[in-house]
């Protein structure tokens, strides 16, 4: 069993045992199992998954950083929601907001322009679990 802790500014989302966990990294989605090696990595907005006696549960992520060490996963992230917690609504007039902000993103400093998407990504993943995809 792993200890799964996911942590934001704002609170303690979740702090169970799982049987595993897939993590989305900027060097793409990771899996990890008991006694993995240690690892510390930025995450990437996307949708975090654990497994737990057969059930698995997901949740969005917008950004952090996780730290693995042996049975302790410990994600230390800018937002987790659960797919209870997500407005679609609100998601989807947001992302139109990223959206038109990028067709104009030629006039703006590159940082700006790399912080709209990855806004954008978060609102996908966010848009994704809240449809259960």
């Amino acid at each position: 069993m792993l200890k799964l802790e996911i942590v934001t500014p704002e609170k303690k989302v979740v702090d169970i045992e799982a049987d595993s966990v897939t993590v989305p990294t900027v060097s793409g989605d990771i899996g990890l199992l008991p006694n993995h090696a240690p690892l510390i990595s930025a995450i990437k907005p996307g949708i975090l998954a654990y497994t737990r006696g057969g059930t698995t549960n997901q949740i969005a992520i917008a950004g952090g950083f996780v730290e693995v060490n042996r049975d302790k996963v410990s994600v230390l992230a800018d937002a987790a929601e659960t797919a209870a917690e997500i407005d679609a609504a609100a998601i989807r007039s947001r992302r139109d907001e990223i959206e038109k902000s990028l067709e104009e993103s030629w006039q703006k400093p590159i940082e700006e322009t790399e912080a709209l998407r990855e806004q954008l990504e978060s609102a996908d993943a966010r848009l994704r679990l809240a449809a259960g995809k």
